[in-house]
């Protein structure tokens, strides 16, 4: 993985203020080092910049960027991040074609790809991408997303200038780009967050390229296309042939996804979804006689501490023990402490440029830091169970029925804390129903289907548009910020549009959540593990965690210097603290309950502080 930055406009000329522009370039790449430590590079022509950070993982000598291929008088270079898994398959197709190649690196191969196809190339690749690509002669320029938004990338339109970032650092760095906020913005943080609506900065001017999307950047023009969107289709397949093909799917994207020419490893919770992959990566490796190096997290003390509730019914450690024993893997057991948990929530905010998920980000991040002096490629679990139905607002009556998020249905709950004048100017309800309602509407149907399925359909599709989009931005960031790559086999755009089409009676047989999944990987998995009820990623339970947030709080709100106390009103964090708080009852997904509202405080209050942002 990189990071990636530049800007172009075809009416100026960069090279006029060149050791500026240069200047400009080195600090955009400075703020994006984290995600590329291996190697920089830069490059500054009369109407454009581009920077690059490289994680050298494929081809470590000869993929520096940017790219450059002159071809018939005409100059195209490349900046791009990520990962490309049927680059074996594209490179043949363009050597057919009559094309040369220099490296192994999948860069080329877009690079190539581009040359021959245009941007039609976008939709050719299987993988996990982000990049700018430019075609000098006829001065058109491109900003690329993978289609599942595995890697981010955000743009900003200054008087015909065109900045663009893997993060929004990199655009801050750029004159005239100073951090400010709008209503929409706080609506995004205090209504929506920690997720956000797909293509919002968040910050004023601030876009992100959508999902499945690039943005095109002419002389006269720029506009936003869409290049790939799951589509809606009678499933004609029996149940057997639906288990095979998802067998073929699941295990055709791990093992592509394997690919590296340095050593990989998997993050183990014992769940159903990290087991698959680290049990079909051990075996892979067994093949060339080595061996898959496994993590699992934990908290200290959890073992005293844990509460069973609905959402987190068992701890993960007992299955960890039965996979690691299953698969020989060389696993490392991590645990995190109430201070590094607290210390990193800053730092998540650091990372991401906004409020985060509170310790669901800090404590990943710190993870990802214990990881990396071993591997520099880890490959995990994640988006499988939006992708297969496994939360369980798939299941609850009442969240099918809901007409909101399903994963943030009590709304009261954001409110509890801010100040009665905040709640009415924001309208926050106004601005939540909007946003569900814009995907609801834009949901890919099938025209026939009855009201039950085509509902399912509607979760399926809020699933992976939002929820989906946190947990990728999550992992994203909190990889890249020790310079960790983190690969998703699950969100493989193969699987997601097979399974957008496969009916629910089959996804979840019986009632059981991805039965269907536990189906196609009988043999694969003990059966302790592939029958396990449904757990998420750990949290702490400790009372002494919760006191350092409420200690934390407190102190802020005794300070009438702190931004946040413009947003929240003092007696109501304080009877918020002073209450019980419910670990099953959460106001954001499974994990985020009364705790996770304290510490989400202490992260805007730090982010209004580190913006210099004014309510």
């Amino acid at each position: 993985m990189c990071g990636i930055a530049g800007f172009v406009n075809y009416k100026a000329d960069f090279l006029y203020r060149q050791k500026e522009y240069e200047q400009i370039l080195n600090n955009m790449c400075n703020v994006l080092y984290h995600r590329g430590p291996d190697e920089k590079g830069i490059v500054l022509e009369k109407f454009y910049g581009i920077a690059h950070t490289r994680l050298s993982i494929i081809d470590l000598n000869n993929g520096r960027q940017p790219m450059t291929a002159k071809i018939d008088g005409n100059t195209y270079r490349i900046v791009y991040n990520g990962e490309i898994y049927n680059t074996v398959e594209l490179r043949k197709k363009l050597k057919r074609a009559g094309w040369h190649f220099k490296t192994n690196s999948d860069t080329e191969v877009v690079l190539t790809g581009f040359i021959e196809y245009g941007i039609e190339i976008a939709d050719m690749l299987n993988g996990i991408f982000a990049f700018f690509v430019i075609d000098e002669k006829n001065r058109v320029a491109y900003l690329v997303r993978d289609q599942a938004g595995v890697k981010p990338l955000y743009y900003s339109v200054w008087e015909d200038t065109v900045i663009f970032s893997s993060e929004l650092k990199g655009i801050f760095e750029f004159p005239h780009q100073k951090p400010s906020i709008s209503k929409t913005g706080l609506n995004e943080v205090l209504s929506l967050g920690p997720a956000k609506t797909y293509g919002c900065g968040v910050f004023d001017r601030m876009r992100e390229v959508k999902p499945g999307h690039y943005v095109e950047i002419s002389y006269d023009d720029i506009q936003e296309h869409k290049y790939f969107e799951l589509y809606a289709k009678e499933h004609t397949y029996s149940y057997e042939e639906t288990v095979e093909i998802t067998r073929y799917l699941v295990e055709d994207s791990i093992q592509r996804q394997m690919i590296s020419d340095v050593p990989i490893a998997t993050f183990l919770s014992g769940g159903i979804d990290s087991s698959i992959v680290s049990a079909i990566c051990a075996r892979e490796l067994e093949k060339r006689n080595e061996r898959l190096g496994t993590f699992s997290f934990d908290f200290v003390d959890n073992d005293k501490y844990f509460q069973a509730n609905a959402f987190q019914p068992s701890r993960d450690r007992p299955y960890v023990d039965i996979m690691v024993n299953a698969i020989r893997s060389d696993h490392h057991y991590l645990e995190c402490d109430n201070r590094d948990l607290y210390n990193n929530l800053f730092q998540s905010v650091d990372i991401r440029d906004l409020p985060t998920m509170a310790d669901v980000d800090s404590s990943m991040l710190y993870f990802c830091k214990l990881v990396k002096p071993y591997y520099k490629v880890v490959l995990t679990g994640e988006c499988a169970d939006e992708i297969f139905g496994g939360y369980p607002w798939f299941h609850k009556q009442e969240c099918f029925e809901a007409d909101i998020f399903p994963w943030s249905m009590d709304i009261s709950a954001r409110k509890t804390v801010l100040k009665d004048e905040i709640i009415r100017e924001l309208d926050m309800e106004e601005y939540i129903k909007n946003a569900y309602h814009m995907t609801i509407n834009e949901t890919p149907k099938l025209e026939g289907e009855n009201q039950v399925e085509a509902r399912r359909r509607e979760i399926s599709y809020l699933n992976m548009k939002w929820f989906m989009q946190t947990l990728l931005d999550r992992m994203d960031r909190a990889s890249m910020c020790s310079g960790l790559e983190a690969r998703v086999p699950f969100a493989d755009v193969r699987i997601m549009q097979f399974m957008y089409n496969v009916p629910w009676s089959m996804k979840s047989g019986n009632g059981v959540e991805k039965m269907l999944l536990r189906d196609a990987m009988r043999g694969v998995l003990p059966d302790e593990v592939l029958f396990r009820k449904k757990s998420p990623y750990p949290k702490t339970y400790d009372p002494a965690y919760e006191k350092m947030l409420s200690d934390a709080v407190m102190e802020v709100i005794n300070d009438s210097s702190q931004p946040l106390n413009n947003l929240v009103d003092r007696k109501k964090v304080i009877a918020f603290i002073n209450e019980k708080k419910d670990y099953g009852k959460p106001w954001y997904g499974q994990l985020m309950a009364g705790p996770q509202m304290l510490a989400y405080m202490l992260q805007i209050n730090y982010w209004l502080k580190k913006y210099k942002l004014t309510i």
